[in-house]
């Protein structure tokens, strides 16, 4: 089996997965748990057919990737910054791409979802009040740890609405590869 197989039929599956995903999440706003779980699956026994032919990372490599994923982004959804599904997606992902690649993936998603978030609010006109959210959950996060108190970040009192982060985990994902192969 060529070496280029083993990179191009994960990546392409996880690229129609990531589509897939961002199509859903626009249009309803949801991520179907069907698409997320069957997604890892399909990463999993993907690497555990292509690993013994020489490629693939290996079943403990997407498993890893797996839990990495679902780790970095659940603080995000305990916040309620994320949706479950934007963290299971991510689960998702890095059981394709396994632990290290993981990480600038997410970083990467991290920085587009707040371009994405930017540019969603200043196209709706909610620009002023993320700007203002945003400038509160800090200044009193700051407040509290000075005076001894938790530095907890709490939510805004008004919600500035809801993004289809898919599109955020597809780009970082996408700007990943990119990163990967220069």
């Amino acid at each position: 089996m060529t070496p280029l197989f083993s990179i191009t039929v994960p990546t392409l599956l996880l690229c129609a997965l990531l589509a897939c995903a961002v199509w859903h999440d626009v249009r309803s706003r949801r991520i179907p748990n069907g698409l997320v779980f069957g997604g890892a699956l399909a990463a999993l026994l993907l690497h555990a057919v292509l690993t013994p032919l020489g490629g693939g990372l290996g079943v403990p490599a997407s498993l890893a990737g797996l839990v990495l994923g679902l780790a970095l982004l659940l603080p995000m959804y305990m916040l309620r910054a994320l949706g479950a599904g934007d963290v299971k997606l991510m689960a998702m992902v890095g059981a394709f791409l396994g632990p290290q690649q993981l990480l600038s993936a997410t970083l990467l998603t991290l920085l587009a979802g707040g371009v994405l978030s930017l540019l969603v609010a200043a196209c709706t006109g909610v620009l002023r009040q993320v700007l203002g959210n945003s400038y509160r959950m800090l200044f009193y996060s700051l407040l509290r740890g000075v005076s001894g108190g938790n530095a907890r970040l709490d939510a805004p009192q008004a919600a500035s609405g809801r993004l289809p982060y898919a599109i955020a985990i597809a780009a970082g994902t996408a700007l990943s590869f990119f990163w990967s192969f220069s």
